[in-house]
């Protein structure tokens, strides 16, 4: 089966909208997904990108929200409000855990579900229990793991090779050296493909 590499931060909402959207073209083009979770704000500034935040930008923001509604309209997800929580470190990092139980793809549902669907807390740990509970998990050791050395490990791993391909933004999707930035983009993907 051929394979393309999607680069996505729990904590940016184009990736949400471009995850769902990117699971439709993997299955009808027969590709594998290897999904590569990232810190957006650290691929920015590797790529010089230091710029204020969206939020911070007030008119920006209030566009963005406008527009994040509409795409979500369009994929027919939910969305809640801007998220609360100033940290996905641990929430990118579940990703690794959700592998290791071949479980990938329902754990990015569940996690984009909170964060995005409903606008909840990514870095509270009642939200992150509640989501390794729902996958059938032991929440305990979920937790564990995704504060353990290992994962941070993984998740820094994980971010270095996105900044070596030159990704500079989320999602991202390659295959070899081709790149697609941009939930915008995926269109142009399915096409390639």
């Amino acid at each position: 089966m051929n394979e393309l590499d999607f680069y996505f931060d729990i904590y940016s909402p184009y990736s949400y909208l471009g995850f769902h959207r990117l699971l439709q073209i993997a299955e009808d083009k027969q590709y594998r997904i290897n999904f590569h979770p990232v810190d957006l704000k650290q691929l920015k500034i590797a790529a010089g990108n230091t710029g204020p935040a969206n939020i911070e930008i007030p008119p920006k923001i209030k566009y963005l929200i406008v527009d994040l509604k509409r795409w979500a309209k369009r994929y027919e997800l939910p969305f809640g409000s801007i998220p609360k929580a100033k940290n996905y470190a641990r929430i990118n990092s579940g990703v690794f855990y959700a592998m290791q139980k071949d479980m990938t793809v329902d754990y990015i549902k569940a996690a984009y579900a909170l964060v995005w669907g409903r606008g909840g807390n990514a870095d509270d740990d009642t939200e992150l229990q509640a989501i390794a509970t729902s996958l059938g998990w032991d929440a305990p050791e979920f937790m564990a793991y995704i504060a353990s050395p290992e994962a941070a490990n993984l998740f820094g791993k994980s971010i270095e090779n996105a900044i070596n391909r030159g990704v500079f933004g989320a999602p991202t999707v390659m295959i070899e050296e081709d790149m697609w930035w941009g939930n915008d983009r995926l269109d142009f993907l399915e096409e390639a493909l």
